[in-house]
């Protein structure tokens, strides 16, 4: 190996470190002591990069605890990196084997380094999640409200309701402050709602959870929203191209708005009638859609930064 990485599997209590090469191996608590230590055990064998996966949550402690000790860190998908180790002939999976695969596909795929989000940056996704969070649970108490024949049932329904509209309204207004307070987010805020049909908990989704925006090229954004319908073509047989990873929830906003602001922006509305008329299919449409409407907001957003990084 031409680096010296830190392959860590990570679970709810523990972390499983693995340096390679070397293949020196310890296991640590997933809290603030245990994550010192890992950090400690980086430094000692000279890592480069500490890897470990995207683990439902259960990372980002250590994640953030070791880029403040000063340690590089990447995040990898968990499925890519079992995928890896099945086509190198680890069947077998124990935390220990994992951390070292880990490191092994670190090193095989070049990772780089994830800088930490900014203060601001998670902030504004952790507001967004809660955000979600109550609209669903409004959803669920308003479908029970309305099953709902008691009178009592139907007030104590209303009073959860009350409160989490009350909520939403709260977190509406602190995600708004917190966009107004960075110049650049309120620059792209602007130029995002330029287009007729997306509105600012659209542009609040997509600055939390696709921060890339305006920085990758209009490939490798789609690709990383997971709208890049991904070849499979083998000899003379040409497959169907589908959907697979990227992130669900900006996917799922721009498949909603897309549709929206096909009826006023000529661009997406032309290509709506384009493909109508070939006889595409309706999820063929909505994806073609929902990737020009990305393309369109890449394009601005990376004028929006350009005019931002010369004015500043």
């Amino acid at each position: 190996m031409s680096r010296t990485i830190c392959g860590v599997d990570v679970s709810k209590d523990w972390l499983d470190a693995h340096v390679e090469p070397g293949a020196t191996a310890e296991r640590f608590g997933n809290d603030a002591a245990g994550i010192a230590g890992l950090a400690g055990f980086c430094r000692d064998h000279g890592a480069e990069l500490a890897v470990m996966e995207a683990s439902g949550g259960y990372e980002r402690l250590a994640f953030l605890l070791l880029w403040q000790a000063g340690q590089p860190c990447g995040i990898v998908n968990a499925r890519n990196v079992r995928c890896f180790a099945e086509g190198i002939g680890f069947l077998e999976k124990t935390d220990r084997i994992d951390a070292a695969v880990i490191a092994r596909f670190a090193e095989a795929k070049q990772i780089m380094p994830t800088p930490p989000p900014s203060p601001a940056q998670a902030r504004l996704k952790a507001l967004m999640v809660r955000l979600s969070q109550l609209g669903a649970d409004l959803t669920v108490n308003k479908q029970r409200r309305s099953a709902a024949a008691d009178a009592e049932t139907v007030a104590s329904l209303e009073e959860v309701i009350a409160l989490l509209t009350r909520q939403s309204r709260r977190i509406e207004g602190e995600i708004a402050s917190l966009i107004d307070d960075d110049p650049l987010w309120a620059r792209l805020d602007r130029t995002f709602r330029s287009i007729k049909g997306v509105a600012s908990r659209t542009v609040a989704r997509l600055l939390a959870q696709l921060p890339e925006i305006g920085i990758l090229s209009n490939k490798a954004i789609a690709k990383l929203a997971g709208l890049a319908p991904m070849a499979n073509d083998s000899g003379r047989r040409s497959g169907r191209r589908h959907l697979r990873g990227g992130r669900a929830g900006p996917r799922g906003v721009l498949f909603l708005i897309a549709r929206l602001a096909a009826k006023y922006d000529p661009h997406l509305a032309a290509l709506h009638q384009r493909l109508q008329a070939a006889g595409k299919e309706k999820m063929v449409i909505r994806i073609a859609l929902a990737r020009k409407l990305l393309v369109i907001l890449n394009a601005k957003a990376r004028d929006a930064r350009t005019e931002f990084a010369n004015a500043t």
